[in-house]
Formats: structure tokens, sequence, C-alpha cells
């Protein structure tokens, strides 16, 4: 791979796309669906998907693991999707639903939801467990991604 472009799935299909740097704010659409690579709003990833397309390609992902009946996930849910329309192009955001998605939950040892965790490269870099407001997760985000 060349330093010019990156390797990124498309999040409704999988499809890996090679898309130049330059042009990775520009609305680029996936080669295979023409679904558009980002939607300014996180995407849902369930067990069946999540290797496929938060830890392939090479943008970072941050992924909100949460709950349906967890009082600070659901506050949580408009700042995290302020934060994605403030962090793309340069991070990808998810959700995984910790109920539906158990096995899921256990592979990455979630004790506590809501809880953050930042994929680069395909490993987990950081996380962090706990509410926070859009601010804080861009500000969080932006602080634990490795210097370019």
């Amino acid at each position: 791979m060349d330093s010019q472009s990156t390797l990124m799935p498309c999040l409704d299909c999988a499809a890996m796309n090679r898309v130049p740097r330059d042009r990775l704010g520009l609305g680029p659409v996936c080669g295979r669906c023409r679904t558009p690579l980002y939607s300014g709003k996180p995407a849902t990833l369930t067990s069946t998907d999540f290797d496929s397309k938060a830890v392939r390609g090479e943008l970072p992902m941050l992924v909100d693991f949460w709950a349906p009946w967890c009082g600070p996930c659901l506050a949580m849910a408009q700042p995290f999707a302020e934060a994605a329309a403030q962090l793309e192009p340069s991070v990808r955001l998810a959700k995984v639903d910790t109920e539906a998605e158990q096995a899921l939950a256990a592979r990455y040892a979630i004790r506590s939801i809501p809880t953050l965790i930042l994929f680069a490269q395909g490993r987990e870099i950081a996380r962090q467990s706990g509410g926070m407001g859009s601010r804080q997760i861009v500000q969080w985000t932006r602080s634990q991604l490795p210097s370019s």
C-alpha cells in the first residue's frame, strides 16, 4: 500500500476500497455497492460483520459498546453520533449492542458500559469506560491516535 492511499472496508457490504488520502473528505463511495463510505453517523456492527468492518482497513475505528437498558449509554448516543460528524474522515465510528452481541462483549472483556474502544490497524489501542459528551469523545479520540 502506498502512502498516498488507504484501504477501508465499506460499512454496508464490507468490500475493501482503496481511497486516495487527499480524497477521503470528498465523499468517496464503495466500488462494489456504491454506498457512501462515510455517512456522518456511526455504523451498527454485529458479530457476523465485526471483523470484516472494524478490524480490517487502515483508518482508525472508534466502537461504542452499549446496551439498550443502560441509561448512560442512551444519554451518550447523540453525543457519539455528533462526534462521528467531527471525526470523519480520519476516524470511523460504530456501535455494538452488547445485549444482542454477547460474544463480542466477551471477546473484548467489556465489564462496564458504555465502553469506547479505539482500533487502529486492526488492534485495540485505547479504551475508555463511562459516558462522555461529544467534545470529550472527540478530544479523547484525537489524543489516543498515533502521531503521523
